[in-house]
Protein backbone atom coordinates (compact mmCIF):
# COMPACT_ATOMS: atom_id res chain seq x y z
CA UNK A 1 0.00 0.00 0.00
CA UNK A 2 3.09 2.34 0.95
CA UNK A 3 4.43 2.01 -2.25
CA UNK A 4 1.07 2.49 -4.30
CA UNK A 5 1.14 5.75 -2.67
CA UNK A 6 4.74 6.71 -3.45
CA UNK A 7 3.91 5.89 -7.45
CA UNK A 8 0.82 8.33 -7.41
CA UNK A 9 2.83 10.83 -5.78
CA UNK A 10 5.29 10.52 -8.61
CA UNK A 11 4.87 11.92 -11.81
CA UNK A 12 7.08 10.55 -13.75
CA UNK A 13 5.84 7.12 -12.81
CA UNK A 14 2.49 8.24 -14.00
CA UNK A 15 3.10 9.52 -17.29
CA UNK A 16 5.44 6.77 -18.20
CA UNK A 17 2.71 4.70 -17.02
CA UNK A 18 0.24 6.38 -19.15
CA UNK A 19 2.06 6.36 -22.15
CA UNK A 20 2.91 2.60 -22.34
CA UNK A 21 -0.83 2.35 -21.66
CA UNK A 22 -1.65 4.53 -24.46
CA UNK A 23 0.58 2.64 -26.73
CA UNK A 24 -0.10 -0.38 -26.28
CA UNK A 25 -3.98 0.01 -26.77
CA UNK A 26 -2.96 2.11 -29.94
CA UNK A 27 -1.01 -1.15 -31.23
CA UNK A 28 -3.10 -4.21 -29.79
CA UNK A 29 -6.23 -2.97 -30.62
CA UNK A 30 -5.61 -3.80 -33.88
CA UNK A 31 -2.01 -6.05 -33.79
CA UNK A 32 -4.15 -8.96 -31.85
CA UNK A 33 -6.02 -9.59 -34.63
CA UNK A 34 -3.60 -8.60 -37.44
CA UNK A 35 -3.11 -12.53 -38.23
CA UNK A 36 -6.73 -13.72 -38.36
CA UNK A 37 -7.18 -10.20 -40.67
CA UNK A 38 -4.52 -11.50 -43.22
CA UNK A 39 -6.15 -14.90 -43.55
CA UNK A 40 -9.59 -14.93 -42.93
CA UNK A 41 -11.76 -13.95 -45.34
CA UNK A 42 -13.50 -11.48 -43.90
CA UNK A 43 -9.88 -9.99 -44.45
CA UNK A 44 -7.29 -10.56 -46.84
CA UNK A 45 -7.43 -14.39 -47.13
CA UNK A 46 -3.81 -15.35 -47.50
CA UNK A 47 -1.93 -18.30 -47.34
CA UNK A 48 0.45 -19.90 -44.08
CA UNK A 49 3.53 -19.22 -46.93
CA UNK A 50 2.14 -15.30 -47.43
CA UNK A 51 1.76 -14.70 -43.85
CA UNK A 52 5.13 -16.09 -42.96
CA UNK A 53 6.46 -13.67 -45.98
CA UNK A 54 4.84 -10.11 -44.32
CA UNK A 55 5.99 -11.58 -40.53
CA UNK A 56 10.17 -11.89 -42.30
CA UNK A 57 9.12 -8.96 -44.46
CA UNK A 58 8.43 -6.84 -40.93
CA UNK A 59 11.31 -8.13 -38.51
CA UNK A 60 13.89 -7.64 -41.22
CA UNK A 61 12.72 -3.90 -41.31
CA UNK A 62 12.26 -3.94 -37.76
CA UNK A 63 15.76 -5.33 -37.67
CA UNK A 64 17.14 -2.26 -39.34
CA UNK A 65 15.30 -0.09 -37.67
CA UNK A 66 15.94 -1.09 -34.39
CA UNK A 67 20.07 -0.15 -34.83
CA UNK A 68 18.58 3.41 -35.93
CA UNK A 69 16.39 3.80 -32.81
CA UNK A 70 18.35 2.27 -30.28
CA UNK A 71 21.25 4.24 -30.98
CA UNK A 72 19.66 7.62 -31.78
CA UNK A 73 17.65 6.74 -28.45
CA UNK A 74 20.81 6.52 -26.92
CA UNK A 75 21.68 9.55 -27.46
CA UNK A 76 18.49 11.18 -26.24
CA UNK A 77 18.63 9.60 -23.33
CA UNK A 78 14.69 10.43 -21.95
CA UNK A 79 13.94 12.90 -24.64
CA UNK A 80 11.12 12.45 -26.16
CA UNK A 81 11.00 13.57 -29.65
CA UNK A 82 11.65 9.75 -31.44
CA UNK A 83 8.58 8.40 -29.51
CA UNK A 84 6.82 11.57 -30.91
CA UNK A 85 7.87 10.56 -34.32
CA UNK A 86 6.34 7.08 -33.74
CA UNK A 87 3.04 8.18 -32.48
CA UNK A 88 2.52 10.23 -34.93
CA UNK A 89 2.81 6.78 -37.26
CA UNK A 90 0.18 5.68 -34.56
CA UNK A 91 -2.32 7.89 -35.31
CA UNK A 92 -2.37 7.27 -39.05
CA UNK A 93 -2.66 3.97 -38.65
CA UNK A 94 -6.48 3.62 -39.49
CA UNK A 95 -6.08 5.82 -42.77
CA UNK A 96 -3.07 3.57 -43.85
CA UNK A 97 -4.41 -0.06 -43.62
CA UNK A 98 -7.54 0.82 -44.84
CA UNK A 99 -6.34 2.91 -47.61
CA UNK A 100 -2.86 2.00 -48.73
CA UNK A 101 -1.98 -1.14 -47.14
CA UNK A 102 -4.91 -3.64 -47.78
CA UNK A 103 -5.50 -2.20 -51.60
CA UNK A 104 -1.64 -3.09 -52.18
CA UNK A 105 -1.64 -6.71 -50.50
CA UNK A 106 -4.37 -7.61 -52.44
CA UNK A 107 -3.52 -6.04 -55.72
CA UNK A 108 0.44 -5.86 -55.79
CA UNK A 109 1.28 -7.91 -53.19
CA UNK A 110 5.32 -7.33 -52.98
CA UNK A 111 4.62 -3.20 -52.69
CA UNK A 112 2.07 -3.78 -49.97
CA UNK A 113 5.05 -5.98 -48.27
CA UNK A 114 7.52 -3.31 -48.70
CA UNK A 115 5.25 -0.27 -47.89
CA UNK A 116 3.78 -2.15 -44.57
CA UNK A 117 6.74 -3.22 -43.38
CA UNK A 118 8.15 0.03 -43.26
CA UNK A 119 4.91 1.54 -41.60
CA UNK A 120 4.37 -1.02 -39.22
CA UNK A 121 8.03 -1.26 -37.92
CA UNK A 122 8.75 2.70 -38.07
CA UNK A 123 5.42 3.19 -35.91
CA UNK A 124 5.14 -0.10 -33.98
CA UNK A 125 7.57 -2.51 -34.27
CA UNK A 126 10.86 -1.23 -33.63
CA UNK A 127 9.02 1.77 -31.57
CA UNK A 128 7.95 -0.82 -28.56
CA UNK A 129 11.13 -1.59 -27.42
CA UNK A 130 11.84 2.28 -27.34
CA UNK A 131 8.91 3.39 -25.64
CA UNK A 132 9.87 0.11 -23.02
CA UNK A 133 14.10 1.66 -22.79
CA UNK A 134 12.95 5.08 -22.02
CA UNK A 135 10.55 4.02 -19.07
CA UNK A 136 13.34 1.97 -18.08
CA UNK A 137 15.68 4.94 -17.58
CA UNK A 138 12.88 6.95 -16.07
CA UNK A 139 12.49 4.58 -13.60
CA UNK A 140 15.76 4.47 -12.54
CA UNK A 141 16.65 8.39 -12.64
CA UNK A 142 13.21 9.32 -10.70
CA UNK A 143 13.00 6.16 -8.63
CA UNK A 144 9.99 4.07 -9.52
CA UNK A 145 9.93 0.09 -10.55
CA UNK A 146 9.74 0.14 -14.13
CA UNK A 147 8.04 -3.36 -14.01
CA UNK A 148 5.19 -1.77 -12.20
CA UNK A 149 4.79 0.66 -14.85
CA UNK A 150 5.30 -1.49 -17.46
CA UNK A 151 1.93 -3.20 -16.32
CA UNK A 152 -0.12 -0.66 -17.16
CA UNK A 153 0.46 -1.29 -20.90
CA UNK A 154 -0.13 -5.27 -20.58
CA UNK A 155 -3.12 -3.44 -18.91
CA UNK A 156 -4.24 -1.59 -22.12
CA UNK A 157 -3.48 -4.66 -24.00
CA UNK A 158 -5.76 -6.53 -22.20
CA UNK A 159 -8.62 -3.53 -22.52
CA UNK A 160 -8.69 -3.27 -26.09
CA UNK A 161 -8.05 -6.82 -26.82
CA UNK A 162 -11.79 -7.76 -25.78
CA UNK A 163 -13.14 -4.71 -27.76
CA UNK A 164 -11.14 -5.84 -30.69
CA UNK A 165 -12.98 -9.52 -30.72
CA UNK A 166 -16.18 -7.86 -30.77
CA UNK A 167 -15.56 -5.31 -32.89
CA UNK A 168 -13.53 -7.65 -35.59
CA UNK A 169 -16.89 -9.50 -36.08
CA UNK A 170 -18.33 -6.32 -36.78
CA UNK A 171 -16.30 -5.13 -39.07
CA UNK A 172 -12.11 -5.35 -39.19
CA UNK A 173 -11.41 -2.24 -40.23
CA UNK A 174 -13.11 -0.73 -36.78
CA UNK A 175 -9.97 -1.89 -34.92
CA UNK A 176 -7.95 0.52 -37.44
CA UNK A 177 -9.92 3.42 -36.74
CA UNK A 178 -9.84 2.69 -33.14
CA UNK A 179 -6.03 2.49 -32.90
CA UNK A 180 -5.90 6.03 -35.07
CA UNK A 181 -8.05 7.14 -32.22
CA UNK A 182 -5.89 5.80 -29.32
CA UNK A 183 -2.52 7.35 -31.03
CA UNK A 184 -4.02 10.65 -31.17
CA UNK A 185 -4.72 10.28 -27.61
CA UNK A 186 -0.42 9.22 -27.26
CA UNK A 187 0.24 11.89 -29.61
CA UNK A 188 -1.02 14.28 -27.66
CA UNK A 189 0.13 13.20 -24.10
CA UNK A 190 3.96 12.85 -24.97
CA UNK A 191 3.56 16.74 -26.20
CA UNK A 192 1.73 18.15 -23.51
CA UNK A 193 2.05 16.30 -20.46
CA UNK A 194 5.77 16.89 -19.29
CA UNK A 195 6.57 16.54 -15.59
CA UNK A 196 9.02 19.46 -14.06
CA UNK A 197 11.30 16.85 -12.78
CA UNK A 198 11.96 15.46 -16.07
CA UNK A 199 12.53 19.36 -17.79
CA UNK A 200 14.76 19.80 -15.50
CA UNK A 201 16.39 16.99 -16.01
CA UNK A 202 16.44 17.21 -19.65
CA UNK A 203 18.05 20.57 -19.27
CA UNK A 204 21.09 19.05 -16.72
CA UNK A 205 21.73 16.35 -19.86
CA UNK A 206 22.41 19.40 -22.21
CA UNK A 207 24.48 20.95 -19.95
CA UNK A 208 26.75 18.28 -18.92
CA UNK A 209 26.25 17.07 -22.35
CA UNK A 210 24.75 13.35 -21.27
CA UNK A 211 24.33 10.72 -24.28
CA UNK A 212 26.66 12.71 -26.41
CA UNK A 213 29.44 9.62 -25.90
CA UNK A 214 27.10 6.78 -26.79
CA UNK A 215 27.60 4.77 -29.77
CA UNK A 216 27.57 5.64 -33.52
CA UNK A 217 25.48 3.18 -35.49
CA UNK A 218 29.15 1.98 -36.45
CA UNK A 219 30.09 1.63 -33.46
CA UNK A 220 26.96 0.08 -32.56
CA UNK A 221 27.59 -2.73 -34.81
CA UNK A 222 30.69 -2.91 -33.50
CA UNK A 223 29.24 -4.28 -30.27
CA UNK A 224 28.47 -7.29 -32.20
CA UNK A 225 32.36 -8.49 -31.20
CA UNK A 226 31.24 -8.91 -27.94
CA UNK A 227 31.28 -12.16 -27.05
CA UNK A 228 28.52 -12.54 -24.50
CA UNK A 229 26.32 -10.74 -26.16
CA UNK A 230 26.21 -13.38 -29.31
CA UNK A 231 25.43 -16.04 -26.47
CA UNK A 232 22.47 -14.06 -25.35
CA UNK A 233 21.65 -13.11 -29.11
CA UNK A 234 21.78 -16.86 -29.84
CA UNK A 235 19.37 -17.83 -26.91
CA UNK A 236 16.65 -14.98 -27.66
CA UNK A 237 16.41 -16.48 -31.39
CA UNK A 238 15.64 -19.96 -30.23
CA UNK A 239 13.16 -18.58 -27.35
CA UNK A 240 11.36 -15.40 -27.87
CA UNK A 241 11.41 -15.40 -31.33
CA UNK A 242 8.20 -17.49 -31.33
CA UNK A 243 6.44 -15.22 -29.57
CA UNK A 244 5.48 -13.68 -32.58
CA UNK A 245 6.08 -17.02 -34.83
CA UNK A 246 3.78 -19.00 -32.40
CA UNK A 247 1.42 -16.43 -30.72
CA UNK A 248 0.94 -13.82 -33.58
CA UNK A 249 1.45 -15.52 -36.56
CA UNK A 250 -0.39 -18.89 -36.02
CA UNK A 251 -2.09 -18.97 -32.28
CA UNK A 252 -4.93 -17.21 -33.60
CA UNK A 253 -5.96 -18.94 -36.42
CA UNK A 254 -4.87 -22.30 -34.92
CA UNK A 255 -7.62 -21.68 -32.07
CA UNK A 256 -10.54 -19.86 -34.15
CA UNK A 257 -10.57 -22.88 -35.73
CA UNK A 258 -11.08 -25.06 -32.97
CA UNK A 259 -15.15 -23.72 -32.32
CA UNK A 260 -18.37 -24.45 -34.76
CA UNK A 261 -17.98 -20.85 -36.48
CA UNK A 262 -15.17 -18.24 -36.97
CA UNK A 263 -17.26 -15.56 -35.49
CA UNK A 264 -17.40 -17.70 -32.41
CA UNK A 265 -14.00 -18.67 -32.72
CA UNK A 266 -13.12 -14.65 -32.56
CA UNK A 267 -14.89 -13.73 -30.02
CA UNK A 268 -13.79 -15.97 -27.82
CA UNK A 269 -10.15 -15.12 -28.72
CA UNK A 270 -10.83 -11.63 -27.89
CA UNK A 271 -12.00 -12.62 -24.57
CA UNK A 272 -9.19 -15.25 -24.26
CA UNK A 273 -6.45 -12.68 -25.43
CA UNK A 274 -7.80 -9.95 -22.64
CA UNK A 275 -7.97 -12.55 -19.82
CA UNK A 276 -4.06 -13.44 -21.13
CA UNK A 277 -2.95 -9.78 -20.72
CA UNK A 278 -5.05 -8.91 -17.75
CA UNK A 279 -2.85 -11.65 -16.61
CA UNK A 280 0.57 -10.31 -17.76
CA UNK A 281 -0.07 -7.11 -16.40
CA UNK A 282 -0.54 -8.68 -13.25
CA UNK A 283 2.88 -10.70 -13.33
CA UNK A 284 4.53 -7.55 -14.36
CA UNK A 285 3.82 -6.40 -10.88
CA UNK A 286 4.72 -9.64 -9.44
CA UNK A 287 7.07 -11.17 -11.78
CA UNK A 288 9.80 -8.01 -9.95
CA UNK A 289 9.01 -9.23 -6.59
CA UNK A 290 9.74 -12.91 -7.90
CA UNK A 291 13.31 -11.92 -9.74
CA UNK A 292 14.38 -10.27 -6.44
CA UNK A 293 14.30 -13.53 -4.41
CA UNK A 294 15.35 -15.65 -7.02
CA UNK A 295 17.95 -13.52 -8.90
CA UNK A 296 17.63 -12.89 -12.77
CA UNK A 297 19.46 -15.48 -14.34
CA UNK A 298 16.99 -17.86 -12.51
CA UNK A 299 13.98 -16.06 -13.37
CA UNK A 300 14.58 -15.98 -17.15
CA UNK A 301 15.21 -19.43 -17.72
CA UNK A 302 12.10 -19.99 -16.09
CA UNK A 303 10.47 -18.01 -19.03
CA UNK A 304 12.33 -19.97 -21.18
CA UNK A 305 10.82 -23.66 -19.63
CA UNK A 306 6.81 -21.98 -19.52
CA UNK A 307 7.36 -20.91 -23.16
CA UNK A 308 8.55 -24.97 -23.57
CA UNK A 309 5.35 -25.30 -21.48
CA UNK A 310 2.92 -23.68 -23.39
CA UNK A 311 4.09 -24.78 -26.90
CA UNK A 312 4.12 -28.02 -26.18
CA UNK A 313 1.12 -28.20 -24.06
CA UNK A 314 -0.65 -26.47 -27.27
CA UNK A 315 0.71 -29.02 -29.91
CA UNK A 316 -0.97 -32.07 -27.84
CA UNK A 317 -4.05 -30.32 -27.09
CA UNK A 318 -7.30 -30.50 -29.30
CA UNK A 319 -10.22 -28.83 -27.34
CA UNK A 320 -10.20 -24.97 -26.88
CA UNK A 321 -10.82 -25.26 -23.14
CA UNK A 322 -7.51 -27.46 -22.80
CA UNK A 323 -5.64 -24.92 -25.20
CA UNK A 324 -7.26 -21.83 -23.61
CA UNK A 325 -5.86 -22.91 -20.38
CA UNK A 326 -2.51 -23.33 -21.46
CA UNK A 327 -2.62 -20.08 -23.41
CA UNK A 328 -2.70 -18.71 -19.95
CA UNK A 329 0.45 -19.57 -19.48
CA UNK A 330 1.48 -16.64 -21.85
CA UNK A 331 0.56 -14.35 -18.63
CA UNK A 332 3.28 -15.56 -17.21
CA UNK A 333 6.05 -16.30 -19.65
CA UNK A 334 6.39 -12.66 -20.94
CA UNK A 335 7.12 -10.69 -17.83
CA UNK A 336 9.76 -13.62 -16.92
CA UNK A 337 11.49 -12.53 -20.35
CA UNK A 338 11.09 -8.87 -20.74
CA UNK A 339 12.30 -7.98 -17.41
CA UNK A 340 14.71 -9.75 -16.14
CA UNK A 341 16.64 -9.72 -20.06
CA UNK A 342 16.61 -6.31 -19.53
CA UNK A 343 17.75 -6.83 -16.01
CA UNK A 344 20.55 -8.60 -16.96
CA UNK A 345 21.90 -6.12 -19.09
CA UNK A 346 22.19 -3.42 -16.48
CA UNK A 347 23.85 -5.66 -14.55
CA UNK A 348 26.56 -7.10 -16.21
CA UNK A 349 26.93 -4.73 -19.34
CA UNK A 350 27.31 -0.67 -19.37
CA UNK A 351 24.30 0.79 -18.21
CA UNK A 352 24.96 3.87 -20.56
CA UNK A 353 24.59 1.66 -23.47
CA UNK A 354 21.02 -0.21 -22.27
CA UNK A 355 19.11 0.97 -24.52
CA UNK A 356 21.16 -0.12 -27.61
CA UNK A 357 22.03 -3.41 -25.72
CA UNK A 358 18.55 -4.01 -25.24
CA UNK A 359 17.90 -3.72 -29.18
CA UNK A 360 20.68 -5.43 -30.02
CA UNK A 361 20.65 -8.47 -27.42
CA UNK A 362 16.77 -9.06 -27.24
CA UNK A 363 14.79 -6.97 -29.69
CA UNK A 364 16.68 -7.48 -33.22
CA UNK A 365 17.77 -10.93 -31.98
CA UNK A 366 14.75 -11.86 -31.71
CA UNK A 367 13.33 -10.21 -35.34
CA UNK A 368 16.39 -11.91 -36.45
CA UNK A 369 14.92 -15.31 -35.94
CA UNK A 370 11.55 -14.42 -37.13
CA UNK A 371 12.75 -12.96 -40.26
CA UNK A 372 14.85 -16.53 -40.53
CA UNK A 373 11.93 -18.49 -38.95
CA UNK A 374 8.68 -17.09 -40.08
CA UNK A 375 8.25 -17.84 -43.71
CA UNK A 376 9.76 -21.73 -43.32
CA UNK A 377 8.08 -22.30 -40.24
CA UNK A 378 4.32 -21.13 -42.18
CA UNK A 379 5.15 -23.46 -44.69
CA UNK A 380 5.86 -26.50 -42.63
CA UNK A 381 2.15 -25.34 -40.92
CA UNK A 382 0.59 -25.78 -44.26
CA UNK A 383 2.09 -29.12 -44.83
CA UNK A 384 2.03 -30.57 -41.59
CA UNK A 385 -1.09 -28.45 -39.69
CA UNK A 386 -0.23 -26.89 -36.23
CA UNK A 387 -0.30 -29.29 -33.89
CA UNK A 388 3.12 -31.19 -35.15
CA UNK A 389 4.58 -27.37 -35.94
CA UNK A 390 4.06 -26.31 -32.98
CA UNK A 391 5.81 -29.66 -31.00
CA UNK A 392 8.74 -28.96 -32.97
CA UNK A 393 8.82 -25.38 -32.13
CA UNK A 394 8.86 -26.14 -28.51
CA UNK A 395 11.61 -28.55 -29.00
CA UNK A 396 13.52 -26.40 -30.27
CA UNK A 397 13.19 -23.92 -26.93
CA UNK A 398 13.43 -27.25 -24.70
CA UNK A 399 17.01 -27.22 -26.31
CA UNK A 400 17.78 -23.69 -26.45
CA UNK A 401 16.68 -24.06 -22.21
CA UNK A 402 19.58 -26.25 -22.15
CA UNK A 403 22.00 -24.19 -23.80
CA UNK A 404 20.93 -20.79 -21.94
CA UNK A 405 21.62 -22.80 -18.69
CA UNK A 406 25.13 -23.55 -19.34
CA UNK A 407 25.53 -19.60 -21.18
CA UNK A 408 23.62 -16.91 -18.46
CA UNK A 409 26.09 -15.38 -16.37
CA UNK A 410 25.48 -16.06 -12.78
CA UNK A 411 24.28 -12.24 -11.11
CA UNK A 412 27.17 -11.72 -9.00
CA UNK A 413 29.62 -13.13 -12.53
CA UNK A 414 31.23 -9.88 -14.31
CA UNK A 415 29.28 -6.95 -12.68
CA UNK A 416 29.98 -4.58 -15.12
CA UNK A 417 27.15 -2.61 -14.44
CA UNK A 418 24.27 -1.99 -11.62
CA UNK A 419 24.53 -4.68 -8.69
CA UNK A 420 21.83 -7.00 -8.49
CA UNK A 421 21.16 -8.00 -4.30
CA UNK A 422 18.66 -10.67 -3.80
CA UNK A 423 16.41 -9.37 -0.96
Amino acid sequence: MENIKKNIKNPSYLQSSFTLLMFFAAWGIWWSFFQLWLTKSGGLHLSGAQVGTVYSANSLTTLILMFLYGSLQDKLVIKRYLLIFCAILAALVGPFFVWVYAPLLQNYFWLGIVVGSIFLSAGFLSASGIYEAVAEKLSRRFDFEYGQARAWGSFGYAIVAFIAGQSFTINPQINFWLGSAFGIVLLLELLFWVPKAEREADNKIVLRGEGSDTPSVKEMFGLLKIKELWFIIILIMFTYTFYTVFDQQMFPDFYTGLFSTSAAGERMYGILNSVQVFGEALMMAIVPILMNKIGVRNALLLGVLVMFVRIGGCGLAHDPITVSCIKMLHSLEVPLFTLPIFRYFTLHFDTKLSATLYMIGFQVAAQIGQVILSQPLGKLRDIIGYNHTFLIISSIVFVAAIYGFFVLKKDNEDVNGDPFIRS
